[in-house]
């Protein structure tokens, strides 16, 4: 018998024409972009389904536009009868994915709330150059510590712990170069740019994360009647206030990732099911064990095979 964890992707999993042939299909997923535009106060659909890709990879546009979809999609699984799963996390912007999908956030609320936690970002990059890349093939440790002895007083670090053997660096865009030069002549096997404007969940982000605090101390939020895995800490909790704290941590320090599923296999987590464009999340689970179950819902096709996994079909 299965155990279900829902997880949802953040940015970087955008690419124009996702959920092409669901929007189509359902009223529901149209429903959903038309409820986002008018909140937003432009076509999101639009912008997904033709881009331009550089319009849709700028932080203020994809942090909706994966949001959505990802609430799109699960909205969907809902109305076909698909059960509430045991545990949800998302990564990084996927967090307040699973927000919503567990009941803390409104749908509104957090449309406009990830809109303007990405222009506060996007504000403190006006200035300088910033980059992040996957280092892939290398422990977490050792690139932690190639950063740390490559910053040459700019600043690089992990941004996110993807897997034992993946780290996502953020940071001043020569120190980021830098630590992947040094990384592949350690021996990683793959450096890959990541289509992200912004260094996200690194200290350059502490004046945005305080910002971003005195909005979510205005936003309303409930106790979630699904258990949510927090980024920051790898803890459930249920008090809003200390969810928001958390919130505003995540926007500066690293996504534990890889401690987040190891503590769902723990509890024999043994299903996962990825709410949200693209299927990174799925191949981060390949990449850790392949006795790990895990499916990525993103069109018709996936949704379908979706309902007969969870017994809906």
């Amino acid at each position: 018998m299965y155990k279900t964890a829902f997880i949802f992707p953040g940015q970087g999993s955008q690419y124009v024409g996702m959920l092409k042939d669901l929007a189509q299909d359902y009223p529901i997923v149209m429903a959903s972009f038309q409820e986002a535009s008018d909140i937003l106060g432009y076509n999101l659909l639009n912008l997904l389904l033709n881009g331009p890709s550089d319009k849709l990879n700028q932080t203020c546009k994809t942090q909706p536009a994966v949001l959505v979809s990802s609430i799109a999609i699960y909205r969907l699984l809902k109305q076909y009868g698909i059960k509430n799963p045991i545990l949800m996390a998302g990564h990084s912007l996927g967090e307040y994915s699973a927000l919503v999908c567990g009941g803390v956030l409104q749908f509104a609320d957090a449309v406009k709330l990830v809109e303007l936690r990405g222009k506060l970002m996007q504000d403190i990059v006006k200035k300088e150059n910033y980059a992040m890349q996957a280092i892939i093939g290398l422990d977490n440790a050792l690139v932690q510590q190639i950063c740390k002895e490559n910053g040459r007083n700019q600043i690089v670090a992990p941004a996110s712990f993807n897997s034992r053997k993946q780290t996502v660096i953020a940071g001043n865009i020569e120190a980021v170069k830098r630590v992947a030069n040094v990384c592949k002549i350690a021996g990683a096997k793959h450096i890959v740019y990541l289509p992200i404007s912004v260094p996200s969940h690194c200290i350059i982000m502490k004046p945005a994360a305080e910002k971003l605090a005195t909005l979510l101390k205005n936003m309303h939020m409930t106790k979630p009647y699904i258990p949510i895995i927090n980024n920051v800490d790898v803890k459930i909790e249920f008090d809003p206030n200390i969810i928001r704290d958390a919130l505003v941590r995540q926007l500066y320090n690293t996504v534990r990732w890889q401690e987040i599923i190891e503590k769902m296999l723990k509890i024999n987590i043994n299903q996962f099911i990825e709410i949200g464009p693209n299927k990174i999340l799925t191949g981060l689970m390949k990449s850790m064990s392949n006795n790990i179950k895990s499916l990525a819902v993103n069109n018709i096709n996936s949704f379908f095979i979706a309902l007969k996994t969870m017994d809906v079909l």
